[in-house]
């Protein structure tokens, strides 16, 4: 929910020399991690060097949805692997977590898969994905781990050490590579790589350290010379247009803006200025509305995109800062997973849910074609950790609504 600090001075930054200034100031951080020995809570980059078996849970849900959540995890459990699939799986376990307090979830990726064996991958969104939950399950832990905030750290600013936050294309905008790397990759930006924003903000506030804040504002605001994404891409009334192309290269929206709304209201969170809150529910807004053509008008699935789990959490973090503005939002959703779950209530040309296995498929169009890739998966890593994430943060988002 809305827990808003207010922080003076986060307006557009107009000084000269505080780029400078929060690169060496990131620097001093690496360097402070590396002298204490938290650099080796990253070292194993992604070789799950801890793997045990399973740990079994003793957890009896009470509630349809939990259930559905433990029958999708149990499946993802088995086919997890630590690069950014497991990352997104994780972040949906860590709002399970949340509401159950199941000691087998906080085991999993503490113990069994430690989440400093995530592997930080290639493009800047994996790292974002994992930083991301390491700082969910330190909040949801009782904000007392710090080797989490710890590895979350180096994570971040080992990435804006290299290059990969730049105004080269004439606004701010993290990209998944450095702007000159010698990689036989397209080198973009998109809003999966501004997921790094999102882990400032969040940085922020479990460090306190202004650096982290001021990099977010600067991505969104722009420094007085050189805009920032808001100016570059947002043209009101919740309507984001940006580059063009397939959603894992090169579109810079690929899911039409909606991936901002985390990233707004991380940002609302951390400062609490309303502008940020007005463009996420406007985005919220729009994007949900059958009339403009994203979702299905009675289901609300997406018509043709994948990464269900992603989209599923973007609006539900609309959602949790809004609930007076948005209160249709938790309904859409439920009836977007029931969609799923039903496999379109029986008529899905494609299998949407697997019920042997509770494996879910990637793609949510019950007939198909939809933009992204691996869409035709269920069951793997990929489409597993989608589903995970999804039924996590709505199981969430239902405990949420039970207190109010």
């Amino acid at each position: 929910m809305d827990d808003a600090q207010r922080t003076p001075g986060t307006g557009e930054r107009g000084r000269a020399g505080s780029i400078a200034m929060g690169v060496a100031g990131v620097l001093l951080v690496l360097i402070a991690l590396y002298v204490a020995g938290a650099l080796d809570w990253v070292i194993g980059n992604g070789r799950d060097t801890a793997r045990r078996d399973t740990p079994y849970s003793t957890y009896v849900p009470d509630d349809p949805w939990l259930q559905r959540a433990y029958d999708i995890d149990k499946l993802f459990h088995s086919v997890y692997t630590a690069g950014w699939e497991g990352a997104n799986g994780a972040i949906g376990d860590g709002f399970l977590f949340a509401v159950t307090k199941d000691s087998a979830l906080l085991r999993f990726h503490t113990e069994a898969h430690p989440m400093k064996d995530l592997f930080n991958g290639t493009w800047v969104d994996d790292r974002a994905w994992a930083a991301l939950a390491e700082l969910y399950w330190w909040e949801f832990t009782g904000r007392s781990n710090k080797a989490l905030v710890e590895s979350a750290e180096v994570r971040y600013v080992e990435a804006r050490m290299q290059g990969r936050l730049s105004n080269h294309e004439g606004y701010w905008s993290w990209y998944n590579w450095p702007p000159k790397s010698d990689v036989r990759d397209q080198i973009f930006t998109n809003s999966n790589m501004n997921q790094m924003v999102n882990v400032a903000c969040r940085l922020y506030k479990a460090t306190g350290k202004r650096e982290y804040l001021d990099d977010a504002l600067l991505v969104w605001n722009g420094d007085g010379k050189t805009p920032g994404i808001e100016a570059t891409l947002y043209k009101g009334g919740g309507r984001w247009e940006g580059a063009r192309g397939p959603a894992a290269f090169g579109k810079q929206l690929p899911w039409e803006g909606t991936a901002y709304c985390s990233i707004g209201a991380a940002l609302y969170n951390a400062t609490g200025d309303k502008k940020y809150k007005d463009i996420v529910v406007a985005t919220a807004r729009r994007i949900m509305d059958p009339a403009t053509g994203w979702v299905h008008p009675e289901d609300f699935y997406q018509l043709r995109m994948d990464g269900n789990g992603a989209f599923v959490h973007f609006v539900l973090d609309a959602w949790m800062i809004a609930p007076d503005e948005l209160p249709d939002i938790p309904g859409k959703i439920e009836r977007m997973l029931e969609h799923v779950w039903s496999n379109n209530h029986g008529k899905a040309r494609v299998t949407l849910h697997r019920t042997s296995d509770h494996g879910i498929r990637n793609g949510w169009n019950p007939n198909g074609g939809e933009d992204g890739y691996g869409v035709d998966e269920i069951g793997t890593v990929h489409a597993q950790s989608q589903a995970v994430r999804a039924f996590g943060v709505y199981c969430y988002v239902r405990s949420l609504q039970k207190q109010q």
